[in-house]
């Protein structure tokens, strides 16, 4: 219904006036079913922006808004409605044109006639007339994804009828194709010419379903009417070239980036800034692996300069000139991106040292973790708790293999989604661990340890205790293993699998080497002076995490970006923004005043007998 507002609602009202009133008695009702049917909706987080972008437009049609406006909203509206309910909107694989066109005569010639241009004889008896397909004024406001949803549901109030339960789901989605396609049947011929030779347009549409949801009407204010109608009527027409010419890695960047200048140019900044993310997201993420595994400085320098332009796309005050300076600059690091990525293609060193690098680095943060509650539990003669975080880390690795195979075989995780889980994940761990170190840090002064092993020792751990032991070493370790995997992941495809398998190995004995070490030293030490060292390290831990979360939501477009004079060290969290910079400001400060309240309550006096019962940080 919204999709039908916004085509038919310049054929009801012109200039502020009625010039069909039978039409604007549609329009009216289809405005006011589509918000009942909204409010009668599973209640999501979006339900009251939904209602209120749906009475926006209602207040729209009542007031007889220009055309370009109510279509507006209407898209807007449906845009949103697939968002907060997703629903499939895109074929599983290219459309048969060929099925399309014998269904369309078989099925639809009758009433739409042979050509689309709704004279079929049947259609002539109609009330109202079947839609003329071939109008390109409204075919403009028409996505692939829009039709499909016509045909499988039909529409309330008209002869078109549903044919969910006559066609199947490809069958459907190849009439929409060859219905949407009979708009643009002169401009298509010239549409391969330009999609082969246009970077501009083909970074609009990356895949099938950026595809199926494309309007002209949504591309003409970057390319124009006649470049949109050539495209979107060669590709509608020939669905299978979007997948066998379908951009990847640094090319798709540069293209999108060149896409979000000319978008800002145009005063369009919002796509600018959706153009923008999706370059690093869908360019550069996929192959980051490869790059960071042969020059991480440059990915990490890259990364900092994406996400400073796009805070400029969306500050006020930035200047085009000043825009347009960032977007050469980020370009020029994404052609130096593609020859290092080329270059090194194959390179079986390159692929070992990768492999080893990246599960030493990764590992060696959730090791820390483990080991130090592993020593702490048998400082403190807790055997017993000893299997939950041999639970909680081995369950990380059995979720880490399987994240490989749903990475590898079943469906791929999308930038952004890799980026939050990574951003959400250490953000908790380093809460959890800002509390673990100020807990043990009041244990390590004052002779507290003492008072406490001495009570714990007779204590048999609750339940409650377990799980957080549990919960923690799953916790630490699952982040580090899902970021290891999704780079093993793609590492796997450069055809050097032996070389990678060997990195893992190394470096999967380097960590052990490691954790014996750390645990053996651990048994040494006096149990004040371990309190005390295992404060300190989970302190810069949970400092080291919250720098990495915050930049993995800078990534994904969550957090803005702006650059601070500072060295990237990848290894101690530190990235040289002052977001990230200013949150571990934040927990470093929590320490602080934690430590020295600590400090200052170990000098009062301490009860003889009767301590407040305690199991574990956060048990009770």
């Amino acid at each position: 219904m919204l999709d039908y507002l916004a085509t038919d609602y310049a054929g009801a009202v012109k200039d502020g006036a009625v010039i069909s009133a039978s039409e604007y008695a549609e329009m009216r009702e289809f405005t006011s079913t589509a918000r009942l049917r909204i409010g009668a909706l599973p209640p999501t987080a979006s339900t009251p922006e939904l209602l209120k972008e749906a009475d926006a437009l209602m207040a729209s049609v009542e007031t007889k808004a220009a055309p370009a406006q109510v279509a507006t909203q209407a898209h807007a509206l449906a845009d949103a409605l697939v968002q907060a309910y997703p629903v499939p909107t895109a074929p599983e694989h290219a459309p048969d044109l060929a099925r399309g066109a014998t269904l369309y005569q078989n099925q639809c010639a009758d009433c739409h006639g042979a050509t689309g241009h709704g004279d079929g004889p049947a259609g002539l008896q109609l009330s109202p007339r079947p839609v003329n397909f071939a109008d390109q004024t409204r075919a403009d406001q028409r996505s692939a994804l829009s039709l499909y949803e016509v045909i499988s549901q039909g529409v309330e109030g008209t002869p078109m009828a549903s044919y969910a339960g006559q066609l199947s789901s490809d069958d459907r989605w190849a009439l929409a194709y060859y219905v949407g396609s009979l708009a643009y049947t002169k401009e298509a011929a010239t549409g391969a010419d330009t999609w082969q030779h246009d970077t501009a347009a083909r970074a609009q549409i990356a895949d099938l379903k950026e595809l199926s949801r494309v309007r002209v009407a949504q591309l003409t204010p970057t390319l124009g009417a006649e470049r949109a109608r050539a495209i979107v009527g060669y590709l509608r027409g020939h669905p299978d070239v979007i997948q066998q010419q379908a951009l990847a890695g640094i090319p798709l960047a540069r293209e999108r980036l060149a896409a979000s200048l000319t978008a800002y140019r145009a005063g369009a900044k919002t796509q600018a800034t959706q153009l923008a993310l999706s370059a690093y997201l869908d360019g550069v993420e996929p192959v980051e692996p490869q790059l960071n595994a042969r020059d991480g400085a440059l990915r990490a320098q890259l990364e900092t300069a994406m996400g400073a332009y796009r805070t400029a796309l969306t500050s006020s005050t930035a200047a085009v000139a000043s825009v347009a300076k960032q977007a050469d600059e980020v370009d020029g690091l994404l052609v130096r991106a593609q020859k290092v990525t080329s270059d090194a293609a194959g390179d079986a060193a390159a692929t070992f040292l990768g492999a080893f690098t990246i599960l030493v680095r990764e590992g060696l943060e959730a090791l820390l973790v483990v080991v130090a509650l592993l020593a702490f539990l048998r400082k403190a003669a807790r055997p017993e708790a000893l299997r939950y975080v041999h639970a909680g880390w081995s369950l990380a690795l059995v979720a880490g293999g399987t994240t490989w195979a749903i990475a590898s075989y079943a469906i791929s995780i999308s930038g952004a989604g890799r980026e939050l889980t990574e951003g959400l994940s250490s953000l908790f761990a380093a809460f959890v661990l800002l509390g673990v170190g100020l807990w043990m840090h009041q244990k390590s002064i004052g002779g507290r340890w003492q008072a406490y092993l001495k009570e714990k020792m007779a204590a048999a751990l609750n339940r409650r205790s377990g799980w957080f032991l549990f919960g923690l070493a799953f916790i630490s370790v699952y982040r580090e293993v899902f970021e290891s995997i999704l780079f093993y992941a793609a590492l796997w495809n450069d055809g050097q699998e032996v070389w990678l398998l060997g990195g893992i190995a190394a470096g999967a004995s380097v960590l052990g080497v490691i954790a014996w070490a750390l645990l053996r030293t651990s048994r040494r030490l006096p149990i004040g002076t371990f309190f005390s060292a295992s404060s300190a390290l989970i302190a810069v831990l949970a400092i080291v995490l919250t720098g990495k979360g915050v930049a993995a939501l800078q990534e994904a477009g969550w957090v803005a970006v702006s650059v601070a004079p500072v060295p990237h060290i990848e290894l101690l969290g530190i990235y040289p923004t002052w977001q990230s910079l200013l949150a571990q400001l934040a927990i470093l400060v929590m320490l602080a005043v934690g430590f020295v309240f600590n400090i200052h309550r170990s000098r009062r006096p301490q009860p003889s007998s009767s301590m407040t019962r305690e199991v574990l940080p956060d048990a009770d």
